[in-house]
């Protein structure tokens, strides 16, 4: 009987671990899940403001000197359009080599400036990352990726990470439109599918400067950027 007891309390016990186990995982899984399907949502249009510290829309931005990865230093009064003349206005761009959502824009960005530069509109991406935290976002990692993809924008670094918080900037990639007198016009995503851009069904970038162009508030004016997170650097 001993013998008996023993082995059903044996085998209650494993059911119990087995369920236990069973519902662990399911939970983990369900986790994980919701964690991919947030990382993988749509930007949101938004009208208003989404941060109260860097630039607002209608704000002025301040023009910058930041290392190209050629090792010229560019402000933005340095900047052409694709036909050598002073830009209409530039799409600032918050981005870097190491985020997996930079990464998928890389061909994106390369698209969006050969297109928009060829209007007025060229392209200046900025590496706001700390190096140190980051590696893969060295500046000689930039010149290797910039070269591998063939950048027809500069690509400069933020190395005293002074630039990015004044624009506001928390993601790569981030955008900040600015017109020909630096007043930023349009603040966010590129478009609306950060995962696959043969899904994309609004070029929320190429929209504002359609918009501007014909002397137009853009809709929307702000749309919450996808991305990773900007690195600072440790205190």
């Amino acid at each position: 009987m001993k013998t008996l007891a023993s082995f059903l309390l044996s085998a209650t016990i494993l059911l119990g671990l087995t369920a236990c186990t069973n519902q662990t995982q399911s939970e983990e899984t369900a986790q994980a899940t919701t964690s991919e399907a947030a990382a993988q949502q749509q930007p949101k249009a938004m009208t208003v403001a989404m941060k109260s510290n860097g630039l607002s829309i209608g704000d002025k931005a301040s023009d910058f000197k930041l290392e190209n990865v050629d090792g010229t230093f560019y402000s933005l009064a340095d900047i052409k359009d694709a036909n050598g003349k002073k830009p209409k206005g530039y799409i600032v761009t918050f981005t870097c080599n190491t985020c997996p959502f930079a990464m998928k824009y890389e061909d994106r960005l390369i698209e969006l400036h050969n297109k928009m530069s060829a209007k007025g509109y060229p392209l200046i991406a900025i590496q706001p990352n700390d190096p140190i935290a980051k590696p893969g976002d060295s500046m000689k990692a930039m010149q290797k990726r910039a070269k591998e993809k063939g950048f027809p924008f500069v690509y400069l670094m933020d190395a005293e990470q002074e630039v990015y918080p004044k624009y506001g900037a928390g993601r790569t990639p981030e955008i900040y439109l600015l017109d020909s007198d630096l007043i930023l016009r349009y603040h966010g995503a590129v478009d609306d599918n950060a995962q696959n851009p043969d899904a994309v069904t609004i070029n929320y970038v190429e929209n504002a400067i359609k918009a501007i162009e014909k002397g137009e508030k853009p809709d929307p004016v702000e749309v919450k950027a996808i991305g990773c997170t900007i690195k600072p650097k440790k205190s």
